[in-house]
């Protein structure tokens, strides 16, 4: 774990929403609520452990949404206190983001579930979707992977991280609006699902990555090179309000053994707007 105190400390991070206001004469501020866009609480879990590739996207995200929030009027809160994952706590949250895991106690996954449940907005990032049977993530949590995400098991990933092009396949939906037909994507370590999206009556799947961006990753191994199929990397499950993001992977140098980031999650201003709009549409929401 690198020693930077927004990993290593818990890090709370309150963007208040700030007031339009006028300087006076006697120094009197007047505000103009009416102008201001209507504020919503974001609270980030992570855990930032083990692979540089998510620490560095976790200290990317955690400083880019903290900027988003002072520019567009909500509060954003991380932390990698899990135990905050109840009932009472997320009360003060309209949406939750995991941005590079999942819960593992018990009682976390229940709270979560029935935070979904009763009209919570979630927002995931890559790992977070993350299992696989056997590893140190096994597929154990049924309505989560299988039910809520609707992808199953990880069955497979490009490497190196590379950026793709990507296909807006639900043009009508408020996440897609005002984006292109196709955006160019941050680099990114792409993954595959055991299940196939498109069979789920229940998932609108939102972006995929376009033909032409085959072939895909630059390996060494063959079978991390993609050079055809069909791979969704947005999606939402309509029963809930919530969208995946397949991205959240950093490419660093582990090559020449620097441990350098060499990529930023956030440097695409197309799939920023795309992450802005998932995140405004589930703050909000009516009925939230």
């Amino acid at each position: 774990m690198h020693n930077d105190p927004i990993i290593n400390n818990v890090f709370k991070m309150r963007v208040k929403q700030g007031f339009l206001c006028w300087a006076t004469f006697f120094g009197v501020c007047f505000t103009a609520m009416a102008d201001q866009p209507e504020s919503f609480n974001v609270l980030a879990f992570y855990t930032a452990a083990n692979d540089k590739a998510h620490i560095s996207f976790v200290q990317e995200a955690n400083r880019w949404f903290a900027e988003m929030g002072e520019t567009y009027g909500f509060c954003y809160d991380a932390t990698d206190r899990w135990d905050h994952l109840n009932q009472a706590y997320l009360s003060q949250y309209q949406v939750v983001v995991f941005l590079d895991t999942r819960p593992e106690d018990p009682e976390q996954r229940m709270a979560f579930e029935h935070y979904m449940k009763n009209g919570g907005g979630w927002l995931g990032f890559h790992f977070s979707g993350f299992a696989l049977t056997p590893s140190a993530f096994p597929n154990n949590w049924n309505w989560y992977h299988d039910i809520f995400l609707g992808c199953g098991e990880y069955d497979g990933n490009t490497w190196k991280p590379t950026a793709a092009t990507l296909k807006v396949e639900d043009y009508d939906h408020p996440v897609t609006q005002q984006l292109p037909e196709k955006i160019k994507s941050a680099p990114n370590e792409w993954y595959r699902w055991e299940k196939d999206l498109r069979k789920n009556a229940d998932i609108d799947i939102l972006l995929s990555i376009d033909p032409l961006s085959f072939p895909l990753g630059t390996g060494p191994k063959p079978h991390e090179i993609w050079h055809d199929g069909y791979y969704p990397v947005v999606w939402t499950n309509k029963k809930f309000r919530m969208v995946y993001f397949n991205m959240g992977h950093n490419d660093i140098d582990y090559e020449n053994g620097t441990d350098k980031t060499l990529s930023a999650t956030f440097g695409s201003t197309d799939q920023n707007k795309l992450v802005m709009n998932a995140l405004l549409w589930l703050g909000k929401m009516e009925g939230r």
